[in-house]
C-alpha cells in the first residue's frame, strides 16, 4: 500500500525533483508537495489512514495538524473517527474572541500533533507552543514523511516522539525500485538531505 501510494503521488506531481529551497532554508532536489493531496481524493485517504495507523497505541484527548498543510489530514481523520479536533491558526485573530487556538479543551488534556513533512520541526514547535502556553500536554507528533534533517532529533530533546511512516531514504528507494527516477537523481536528493 504505502508503495503504491509513493508511485500515485509522483505521478500526480506530489514528489517532485529540481531545485527547491524549504521552509528551513536548506537546498533541496526532492521535494514533497503534500498539500495537493486535497485534490485527490483517493490519496488524501489513504495518506489519512496511514497516519491513523500510525495513532493507534498512543494516548491523546484530541488532535491537532500544524497550519497549514497538516489541518486537512487533521479534519478528514477526526471526522472519519471521531475524534476531538483542535485548530491552531497562524496567527491570533484580530476580531471576535482574538483566539489563536480553536475548539473546546481542558487544561492538562494530551493533544496528538499531525504533521505532514518534518524536516527541522520548527513549524511543529510553533503548534507545540501554542499548545502548551494553552495547558496542554503533547507527547507524541505524527508525520508522513520524516526527512531526515534533524527534525526527529530537534523533537526528541524538546522530549516529544515522533512518528513517521516513512523517511525520505525510503521514498527515493521506492522512486528507483520502479524505474522513476535515476540512481544519479537519488544520489543528487540524498547529497543534500544531510547538507
Amino acid at each position: 500500500m504505502l508503495e503504491q501510494l509513493i508511485l500515485d503521488m509522483y505521478a500526480v506531481d506530489m514528489i517532485k525533483f529540481g531545485e527547491f529551497t524549504l521552509k528551513s532554508g536548506k537546498k533541496s532536489y526532492v521535494y514533497a508537495d503534500i498539500r495537493t493531496a486535497i485534490s485527490h481524493p483517493k490519496i488524501f485517504t489513504t495518506l489519512c489512514d496511514l497516519i491513523y495507523s500510525k495513532m493507534h497505541g498512543l494516548r491523546y484527548d484530541s488532535i491537532c495538524g500544524v497550519p497549514y498543510s497538516a489541518l486537512t489530514f487533521a479534519s478528514g481523520i477526526a471526522y472519519a473517527h471521531q475524534i476531538p479536533m483542535l485548530l491552531k491558526r497562524k496567527e491570533a485573530k484580530e476580531y471576535g474572541t482574538k483566539k489563536i487556538l480553536e475548539g473546546n479543551y481542558q487544561s492538562g488534556d494530551t493533544c496528538l500533533v499531525i504533521e505532514d513533512v518534518v524536516t527541522t520541526g520548527m513549524s511543529i514547535g510553533e503548534t507545540t507552543l501554542v499548545l502548551e502556553e494553552a495547558g496542554l500536554k503533547v507527547q507524541d507528533i505524527v508525520c508522513f514523511i520524516n526527512r531526515n534533517q534533524g527534525g526527529q532529533e530537534r523533537l526528541t530533546k524538546q522530549g516529544y516522539t515522533l512518528h513517521s511512516i516513512i523517511d525520505l531514504y525510503q521514498v527515493l528507494e521506492i522512486l528507483l525500485k520502479h524505474g522513476k527516477i535515476s540512481a544519479a537523481d537519488k544520489a543528487q536528493a540524498e547529497a543534500l538531505i544531510g547538507a
